[in-house]
Order: C-alpha cells, then structure tokens, then sequence
C-alpha cells in the first residue's frame, strides 16, 4: 500500500512515519516545503505522479487564538487545502482520511459527543475545520476522524508547554472549567494506519484517548509524572483557575469529550489510555531539553 502522508513535520505527521516505518507499506511524505496544497494543481499533479492508495491529511493551521485574525489562511489551510486533497484523491482513485477536531462543537453539552450530534464552532478555527469536513467528504472515499487535546514529544503541545514552564516557574495557574481528553499522537496514528487498512464505511467518526479531565488535571499529571522520572525536576505547585481568569482571543469549548464508540464498533479501534502513554512522552520530553541544555 502506498501512503501519502501531509504535514509530515507536524507532531501527528511525524507519528504516522514512525508508525509506518514499521510496516511494509510504502510512504510519501510531504511537508509545506515539499508541497503547497493549498494550491490545487500542485496538488493534483503530484497525486497524480505519486499514486498514492490512501492520502492522511494530517496538515491543518492549528493556530486557535491567530486563527480570529487570519480568518482567510486558516480557511485556506483547513478547509481550501482538503478540498483539493479530495478533488485530488478522486482522480487518483486513493481514499481520503482527514483529521478533524473537538472544536467543531460548542462545548455546550455534558456528555460525550457522538458523531451524530449537532456541530456548532465557537470560533474561526472550528469553522474552518467544520468546512474541512464538508472539503472532505466531496472525496468518493473518505474518513473524516476528529480528535482532540493531543499530544507528543514532537512538535508544540500542551505537555511541552508544561513540562518547559515546570522547569522555570515554583508555581502556575490553570484552567480547570475546560474538559477534554487527552489522546497520545502515536495512538492516534496508529488508528489512522489501521483504518486505512481495514477501511470502514464514509463517515465521521471520533478518536480520543481515554478518560477525561480538566487541563488542570492533565497538567498535574504531566508534573507529578516529570518529579517521578527525574529527581532534579521540581514539580511546581498549580493553582485552579476559571477560564474567565485566563481570557484568550478565541472562545474555547468547555466541554469537548469525545464518544469514541462508533469506530470500536465499525472498525475494532479504541483510543489509547492518554495516561500510560505519559510517562514514556515526558521521558523522551525530559531526554530532549537536557540535550539541548548539555
């Protein structure tokens, strides 16, 4: 099977190479330097060379606060970009696999959200995303998967951000009124290489690793995990805090848990448990800030 992975320099991105390196499948991964595919008949002339059996969209602008401002790139990126993708992949004959998020909803309800629920973005990166989804499912052969909270040692993450903040501040305030799931990035593109493998009916359907909490309580898990791992890591003491305490240009969901049911039963793909994963990223977090420092 021959794979084309986008935004191949992003943490998702770089997920799928490590998980598709272990495979006997072949890769063609792109990154913005490789290929502009916001520009449609970059697009289709390299699907078209390449032919790829399945295309991983994992690009997107994920800039959520930028995103009010630069309204136009966003939707480029996210919505323009899958359109071409999809136009792209129905020449070539590939199916699609497109990466969505938790924020095509308003955070309004209080149990988990299943796919058939209604979509309602509070922001212009969810609309963005939202219009993806519509680009996405113009391909003949499509799955579109949202996710959220995710996180890795590649990239920039909510872990990253606390583990480099624990290292230089005795105390911090977070947000305790968002809910969410945290999904480990490799667990979440091993789902992707499986389904496109096993590759269940068109349709959305949802991925997320495990229970879910507060960034207040993910962040304390991140730090009580980092004072385990390493002795010199001084786990600073946090504070809960309302969102309203920490105002940020665009609205956030208060509550984006995920029902991830759908796809255990069409395709046998659970999300991950976000809390074994923890440990073995805050190590590899922790390795990668003391080379740096060395």
């Amino acid at each position: 099977m021959r794979v084309m992975v986008t935004g191949a320099n992003g943490q998702l991105g770089k997920c799928l190479q490590d998980v598709i390196a272990g495979l006997d499948h072949e890769l063609i991964a792109v990154g913005r330097n490789e290929l502009d595919i916001t520009n449609a008949s970059l697009v289709k002339r390299f699907v078209d060379a390449q032919t790829p059996d399945v295309i991983i969209n994992a690009a997107a602008y994920t800039a959520v606060d930028r995103a009010e401002e630069e309204v136009e790139l966003a939707f480029k990126v996210n919505a323009q970009a899958v359109g071409n993708l999809a136009e792209a992949s129905n020449a070539a004959g590939a199916v699609l696999i497109h990466v969505s998020t938790d924020y095509v909803f308003d955070g309004s309800s209080r149990t988990p959200y299943k796919e058939t629920d209604s979509v309602n973005p509070v922001g212009a990166y969810g609309e963005s995303k939202l219009e993806g989804e519509r680009e996405a499912a113009q391909a003949q052969r499509h799955i579109i998967v949202r996710t959220a909270w995710v996180f890795s040692e590649y990239g920039s993450n909510f872990l990253k951000t606390m583990v480099k903040l624990g290292l230089r501040r005795q105390s911090l305030s977070i947000v305790d009124d968002q809910i969410g799931t945290p999904t480990y990035a490799g667990d979440l593109a091993s789902a992707l290489v499986c389904l496109a493998l096993n590759r269940p009916a068109n349709g959305v359907y949802h991925f997320c690793g495990g229970d879910s909490c507060s960034w207040y309580d993910f962040a304390g898990a991140i730090f009580d995990t980092c004072g385990e791992i390493s002795s010199k890591y001084a786990v600073p003491s946090i504070s809960p805090i309302p969102s309203a305490e920490y105002p940020t240009p665009a609205r956030r969901p208060e509550y984006s848990v995920l029902d991830g049911s759908l796809l255990v039963s069409k395709a046998g793909i659970r999300g991950g448990d976000w809390r074994v994963s923890l440990r073995d990223v805050c190590t590899k977090v922790l390795a990668e800030l003391d080379d740096s420092q060395a």
